[in-house]
């Protein structure tokens, strides 16, 4: 008796209900472990990855997150005593500060992800180049749309 195969709905529909969600659970689980082992809780972990792609103020952090700009001040100050974050005054707008990840620091958080990249690379060599080129697009859309 042959097997059916799921149509391109019924496909969609588990990675919509299991896949993701599973995906997303262990993703957030491996990032609450990695900023444990930082000494940064959960929050300051996510914000310091953001200020890792570019510098930025204050209020855009809390705009890009949703946190409350009284938020993101302790988190700012939890990140600059642990010595990941520093601040510097806004050259066109002496009020603002740019916050800026301190370069040093980063190479502790990439340390604690090495084995899991290593896993990762491990099971990216699993995929061809088209398979890797849907995999980025999906990751890439669904972070912009979450």
């Amino acid at each position: 008796m042959a097997i059916r195969r799921p149509s391109r709905d019924e496909l969609a529909e588990i990675v919509l209900t299991k896949s993701v969600r599973r995906h997303s659970t262990g993703t957030v689980l491996l990032h609450h472990a990695v900023a444990d082992r930082l000494g940064l809780g959960p929050t300051d972990h996510k914000c310091l990855d953001l200020l890792q792609e570019r510098p930025m103020s204050g209020s855009e952090l809390a705009a890009l997150t949703g946190l409350t700009t009284g938020a993101i001040t302790g988190v700012v100050a939890r990140l600059e005593r642990a010595g990941y974050l520093h601040r510097e005054p806004d050259p066109w707008d002496g009020r603002r500060q740019i916050l800026s990840a301190v370069p040093e620091r980063l190479r502790d958080v990439a340390e604690v992800l090495q084995p899991i990249r290593g896993e990762m690379a491990a099971l990216l060599d699993e995929f061809d180049a088209d398979q890797l080129v849907s995999l980025a697009k999906f990751l890439n859309r669904a972070s912009e749309l979450a």
